[in-house]
């Protein structure tokens, strides 16, 4: 090989290597979607059973709403005085993390009594997650009553949700309003949203909640509230005369490419949590296939 055949050679594999580097690098930045499931889920298993899966099938959190069937999670033994610090580091050891905590908080109601009771129990879990330096708590709008106007019953959603914010003022806990109920319209939601906002408050964007009943496009719900979305839920389903049969994650009509499309080019960094609503419909797919299934199935759509 002469001087410049093998200058031009070294050159040239230098140059190769050197892309195959970059694009090494490249890969490197893109980040891998963070993955979480919901224990609606897998409403028998214990607290270990729920690490465990979690472990197996390389999810990296989970949002925690209930524990064998216990909703009410300052009841959870897991989470008492005497044993919320080895829950804590079992979660560490496993290189998890809770990332939110789902309550039942419905902030509709203008009895004073039923309201101040939905209030207390979220500002209950506040003060849970912030021991547990979990991120967020889910609260619902839920219900727009026929008794009360609207308009009423959004300014007392709002108001909720900005003495839930204050109250987490100072915490690491922002309390999010999960799209749910009759509380569903982008339009609805943005209004509240936009009235609400707080360093506290964002929202939870359950894809399959909105679209199955306001048949919006993704890219337009995006569009409308996406600098108010700090955590997501993800499941599919078909809907068969009007009523929703839920399926496993790519085997149903929810417009879940085009979500998540629209989420990873508007650069969301939050998890994609699937919930899968055993709990509710203990008639569906056990969560031994369920959950495995759902970090293999969603795989797709990145």
């Amino acid at each position: 090989m002469n001087t410049n055949t093998r200058r031009d050679f070294l050159i040239n594999s230098l140059a190769i290597a050197g892309l195959a580097m970059f694009e090494v690098s490249l890969d490197f930045k893109k980040a891998k979607p963070l993955l979480s499931f919901s224990t609606l889920g897998c409403p028998n298993w214990s607290f270990d059973t729920i690490l465990k899966y979690a472990v197996a099938n390389a999810y990296d959190g989970i949002e925690i709403r209930g524990i064998q069937k216990q909703l009410d999670l300052t009841k959870c033994p897991e989470f008492s005085a005497v044993n919320i610090a080895e829950t804590k580091r079992k979660v560490a050891d496993n290189k998890l993390k809770i990332v939110d905590l789902g309550s039942s908080t419905e902030l509709h109601h203008a009895n004073p009594v039923k309201r101040k009771a939905q209030l207390d129990d979220a500002k209950r879990f506040i003060d849970l997650a912030s021991k547990l330096d979990c991120p967020f708590i889910r609260v619902f709008p839920n219900d727009l009553p026929k008794e009360q106007r609207d308009d009423e019953t959004i300014d007392l959603i709002i108001k909720g949700l900005l003495e839930l914010g204050d109250y987490a003022k100072g915490s690491s806990v922002t309390v999010l309003l999960e799209s749910h109920g009759k509380v569903i319209q982008a339009d609805i939601l943005l209004k509240i949203m936009k009235a609400s906002e707080h360093p506290n408050v964002g929202m939870i964007w359950d894809i399959f909640n909105m679209w199955s009943v306001t048949k919006e496009s993704p890219t337009y719900v995006y569009q409308q509230l996406h600098q108010y979305i700090r955590h997501t839920h993800i499941k599919d389903a078909n809907l068969v005369n009007g009523k929703e049969e839920y399926v496993l994650l790519g085997k149903g009509e929810t417009p879940l490419a085009e979500a998540i499309k629209v989420l990873t080019k508007g650069g969301y960094k939050g998890y994609y949590c699937f919930e899968w609503e055993k709990l509710w419909h203990p008639e569906i797919q056990e969560p031994e296939i369920a959950i495995p299934d759902f970090p293999i199935a969603i795989k797709k759509y990145f």
